[in-house]
């Protein structure tokens, strides 16, 4: 069973939209990039706690807690595992072996990157975190929404092999891009999709996040999350990233190095 279930799912939920030309959505999707730099500012620090269940399978407790710049911390209960990153130093800690393992970092700093967004991904709902916009994304108004008056699509096709020719379409509400649904469509038609169920809404920092998510494919509901908690401005401190082995447990350190024999890291908190 897998630990965590936040994996990309296909749908299909066709929006009507507006017409516009190539120089409209240019303009559009300037203005986009600017808000989603701005309510990023905003989420400086979080801590979620909650469930993920997948199918008929039993669910898994996670937590998640963020603190900016760049420090992060990750648990789950099936297997039982955290991962933190202070910023300099990954740290994996899984209960079943009793292993304690501290990475240092020799890669660079594009790998590094894209290696912590591989790493802790699956512990961030979708909604937190701005989606990575590709060059080739393009932006459009939607005409309606049952939980939005206004909302933008945001729709991409994946580069390169490993994309597959799948386009990826995240629905968000507008003008605060609150989230509202990410779809994906295979080539051959697949489709699937991540639908915001029930939201936390701050007044203050003017914003919702999604409390409830569900995922569906082929028209069934295949999985949800469940958030319990929902902190937006409680940070944690800086020394709840750098965590101590606990006794009892064995310790390592292990180097990544940007090369072909380079040290695997801690696997994808989704590993089944």
């Amino acid at each position: 069973m897998r630990a965590l279930f936040l994996l990309p799912l296909l749908s299909l939920l066709a929006c009507r939209s507006s017409s516009s030309g190539s120089g409209d959505s240019a303009e559009l999707m300037s203005q986009v990039r600017e808000k989603l730099a701005a309510r990023d500012a905003k989420l400086l620090n979080y801590q979620l706690e909650g469930t993920q269940k997948e199918g008929d399978s039993l669910s898994a407790g996670f937590t998640f807690a963020y603190r900016a710049p760049q420090k992060m911390r990750g648990t789950v209960t099936q297997p039982a595992r955290t991962v933190s990153w202070d910023g300099k130093h990954l740290y994996e800690q899984v209960e079943a072996n009793k292993q304690f393992t501290t990475f240092t970092s020799q890669v660079s700093a594009e790998k590094l990157s894209a290696f912590l967004t591989e790493v802790f991904t699956p512990f961030v709902p979708d909604g937190f975190r701005a989606p990575l916009l590709l060059r080739s994304t393009k932006a459009r108004r939607a005409l309606s929404h049952p939980k939005a008056k206004e909302a933008v699509e945001l729709s991409m096709p994946l580069e390169g092999d490993a994309g597959g020719g799948m386009v990826v379409t995240y629905v968000l509400r507008w003008p605060t891009l609150d989230f509202l649904a990410r779809r994906t469509r295979a080539p051959d038609g697949t489709e699937a999709e991540v639908r915001m169920e029930e939201e936390h809404c701050d007044a203050e920092l003017g914003l919702c996040v999604p409390r409830k998510l569900t995922r569906h494919a082929g028209g069934l509901q295949v999985g949800e999350t469940v958030l319990s908690r929902v902190d937006l401005k409680a940070p944690l401190p800086n020394d709840a990233f750098t965590p101590a082995a606990p006794d009892g447990y064995s310790v390592q350190t292990r180097t990544l190095v940007d090369s072909a024999t380079q040290e695997s890291g801690p696997k994808s908190p989704t590993g089944g």
